[in-house]
């Protein structure tokens, strides 16, 4: 069994295209959401999937709203 991932809209296509070839099972945003969906539903659709989300959204970085120990993962960068 592989890591379930969901990449946000922001992130680069080379990105999840690597990801993908090291077999990782990679679901991107605009396959199971509108990509200007608001990130509550971003992180709710992730936790659906048990899936961590890789982002380039810095508002994933707050742990006071998005607590690390309830989320499946965040793979952050700015």
């Amino acid at each position: 069994m592989s890591l379930r991932l969901l990449c946000d809209q922001c992130v680069p296509a080379e990105i999840s295209d690597v990801l993908q070839k090291e077999e990782f099972d990679v679901i991107l945003l605009r396959n199971v959401l509108p990509v200007r969906s608001p990130d509550t539903a971003v992180i709710a659709k992730a936790q659906q999937l048990g899936a961590a989300l890789i982002s380039l959204n810095g508002d994933f970085s707050d742990i006071v709203t998005y607590p690390p120990e309830v989320m499946q993962g965040l793979l952050l960068s700015n």
